[in-house]
């Protein structure tokens, strides 16, 4: 499918979902499987058919690296378990743009880049916003019952790792070091989430992007 037909296709979904506060949206996926960019293109659209956007990404939530390694710096479970604050998620995002919230954010608290603490201001959404929030792990039980619409951007883990080997180069130094990472840790963790949490089971739509020019969705009946 032309990738501008799925992305109005998916923007017209989330906008004729009714709800008394801002619509908060997961685009859940892989690293470096597009959700980002997906998530990036797909604010245009949303904001093309009237309504106010929310942009945000789990990125400005990591823990400070000491707790992300406690478990060792190669370790999967750590990965999966200690990368992100996810109660931090919930208080500054999710639960002030939901039922009953006071529509007060915070876009990020945390730049894992210098690890240190962020002074993001806090903002506050329209009624009517669309949170568009994107990052891996999303659907996990921590944080699956806080969102209204549920995106899982597919890709390969041969792809992915080909597009992190471009991406990633300045922060992790080498294509050797990448390489490394990915296989010791990445892809084995994210391998445990789709193990353990199956999001293909509870996202409201499915896009396969390992041709992103041409990415396929799968819509599915969500609980």
């Amino acid at each position: 499918m032309p990738r501008t037909k799925l992305l109005q296709q998916i923007a017209a979904k989330i906008v004729t979902l009714e709800r008394d506060h801002p619509t908060r949206v997961a685009i859940d996926g892989p690293g470096a499987s597009g959700k980002t960019t997906l998530a990036d293109e797909l604010t245009e659209h949303v904001e093309a058919l009237g309504r106010p956007v929310v942009r945000a990404t789990i990125d400005g939530f990591h823990h400070p690296r000491e707790h992300r390694i406690r478990q060792g710096p190669d370790s999967v479970e750590g990965y999966y378990h200690d990368s992100f604050n996810h109660q931090a998620v919930r208080e500054h995002v999710l639960e002030p743009l939901g039922p009953a919230g006071s529509r007060v954010y915070r876009k990020a608290i945390f730049d894992f880049r210098v690890d240190q603490p962020v002074d993001e201001p806090h903002r506050t959404a329209p009624h009517d916003a669309i949170l568009l929030f994107d990052g891996m792990f999303l659907l996990r039980p921590e944080l699956d019952d806080c969102w209204d619409y549920r995106i899982f951007v597919q890709a390969d883990f041969d792809i992915t790792l080909a597009r992190a080997r471009q991406r990633d180069l300045e922060l992790f130094g080498c294509d050797k070091e990448i390489i490394r990472r990915y296989h010791a840790r990445y892809i084995p963790g994210q391998q445990l989430y789709l193990d353990t949490v199956r999001p293909h089971d509870l996202a409201n739509v499915t896009v396969e992007n390992n041709t992103p020019h041409a990415p396929t969705a799968t819509w599915h009946q969500c609980p």
